[in-house]
């Protein structure tokens, strides 16, 4: 599935930006999105720190939710990890910038993420879990329904692209990666956040399919897209997502019998042409249990945001996780 291999330097960067978003180059067609929020002023006292705290179920009980401001002075935990502290860094300068409203969620999740990392469970990030997510393993297709029938009614152009360079050979010089044993190999067409210009260029009408898509993870470093191979023989074992806000979409290439996807202990099969929407937050493994002569399985993996992450808090995740320039 989407995260069968690891793609190289795909580390959630972290920064804290102090200019103008990067522009994601484009080639045959252009990817641009406006984001405008009022910048919020709190008002303090002298004796008020720069820290705030999760919102208690007093404060819902009284009507305020996850899109009210977080005011108050509590300590982010001094146990939690270098990087989940490099992200809540990350959320005050978002909130400095911006506003505190709708990061409810998010400060939540941050606070929170070292006790799930303790824990066994069947869905476990490891980098960052939003919390009240409504998570399954498989999500039905009127979940993105608009970025599925795209991909779907452009199948057969994505495929011939998809041959193409397939036929020139499986080489890294090539903008092939994440290269393995049985028949292991990732054609990248966006690595965390970061359009691959030249492979972009290979298949520019799958480029121009994935700038059409309403709900693409284009601009952070939780999102990629590619062509993902899997050989003959080859079981990739039980490994977590990075988190719980995205789902990835495999739109089926080539799909030999034998081929399986388990999430969450539910199995599934591709199927060419059609769509899966999988969240790899929870514990899942992928097979190809077909002859050699089988030949490789192939999708298409396309992240896509989840759709109960507001818009507020997309635009938060996406300064928390912007790739570094």
């Amino acid at each position: 599935m989407g995260s069968d291999l690891p793609i190289p330097g795909h580390a959630h960067a972290v920064k804290l930006k102090s200019g103008s978003r990067r522009s994601i180059i484009s080639r045959g067609g252009s990817c641009a999105g406006t984001k405008c929020s009022a910048r919020s002023k709190l008002s303090r006292s002298d004796q008020i720190t720069p820290f705030i705290s999760m919102e208690t179920e007093e404060d819902e009980e009284q009507g305020q939710g996850y899109l009210t401001p977080v005011l108050s002075h509590a300590l982010f935990p001094a146990q939690a990890s270098a990087e989940a502290k490099k992200l809540y860094a990350a959320l005050q300068e978002y909130a400095k910038r911006y506003s505190w409203v709708g990061m409810g969620r998010i400060h939540k999740g941050l606070r929170e993420q070292v006790r799930l990392n303790d824990h066994s469970a069947i869905q476990k990030p490891h980098l960052f879990f939003l919390p009240d997510v409504p998570s399954v393993p498989f999500f039905p297709r009127d979940a993105h329904r608009h970025d599925i029938e795209v991909l779907e009614a452009n199948y057969s152009i994505i495929l011939t692209e998809f041959k193409a360079v397939y036929q020139r050979g499986i080489d890294p010089k090539l903008g092939w990666t994440c290269m393995g044993p049985k028949g292991q190999a990732v054609f990248p067409l966006y690595s965390a956040g970061v359009c691959v210009a030249g492979n972009c260029r290979s298949c520019p009408c799958t480029y121009r399919t994935l700038l059409s898509l309403r709900t693409f993870i284009s601009s952070n470093s939780l999102g990629s897209a590619g062509f993902w191979l899997l050989g003959p023989g080859a079981t990739l074992g039980s490994s977590y997502g990075p988190t719980n806000t995205r789902l990835r979409c495999h739109l089926g290439l080539q799909t030999p019998p034998s081929c399986e996807l388990v999430v969450g202990g539910e199995p599934q099969c591709w199927s060419e042409g059609h769509c899966l929407l999988v969240d790899d937050s929870f514990l899942h493994t992928v097979s190809h249990k077909g002859p050699p002569d089988a030949g490789p399985r192939v999708i298409l993996s396309v992240d896509l945001w989840h759709p109960n992450v507001a818009a507020a808090e997309r635009q938060a995740l996406d300064f928390m996780f912007s790739p570094d320039l």
